[in-house]
């Protein structure tokens, strides 16, 4: 990404409060993560927002990230009418239908384990990867799955910003 300004990234150094927080809630719905991007504006540039974007995802409490990842619907069942969700599943669209329920079954054991979503970035992963990653991760400890969910709620968030920059002003 560049270091100039883009359309999409005036926007969101000028737009008002709500109009941009509505936008930072759909990316992710940590409310600690939206209001620290807000609080730095403007930004000079995509990177300074991208930078800010992962200091503050660092930042983000157990309580914050389990916001995060209220927002998020499982692997193989995007929100309806949710073009961003269908989009960063596509991976899972042309799976077969054992697949579809072993990720159901896998979804399910780690939901029950974790306590929450099987977050990942899922774009441009296969089915058969995404499964593969919620089969390895099924091991990690409580902490480690933490700070796993937080680097994937990272990328999640750059590519979501990306959009933004590069798209401009959502439409609803």
């Amino acid at each position: 990404m560049t270091s100039r300004s883009t359309p999409g990234l005036a926007w969101f150094n000028s737009a008002e409060e709500p109009a941009a927080r509505a936008a930072l809630h759909e990316m992710c719905a940590a409310g600690a993560w939206g209001s620290t991007l807000l609080a730095q504006r403007p930004y000079g540039s995509v990177e300074d927002l991208f930078r800010t974007s992962d200091d503050a995802t660092a930042a983000l409490t157990d309580a914050d990230l389990a916001e995060a990842m209220a927002g998020h619907p499982p692997i193989g069942r995007p929100k309806p009418g949710d073009p961003t969700s269908s989009r960063e599943q596509r991976g899972m669209e042309g799976s077969s239908e054992a697949l579809k329920a072993e990720m159901l079954e896998l979804n399910l054991a780690y939901q029950e384990r974790f306590g929450h979503v099987f977050l990942i970035c899922a774009t441009g992963l296969t089915g058969e990867q995404m499964r593969d990653a919620v089969r390895h991760r099924l091991d990690n400890s409580p902490q480690q799955e933490r700070e796993t969910v937080r680097r994937e709620l990272a990328k999640i968030n750059r590519i979501r910003l990306t959009r933004l920059t590069e798209e401009g002003a959502p439409t609803a």
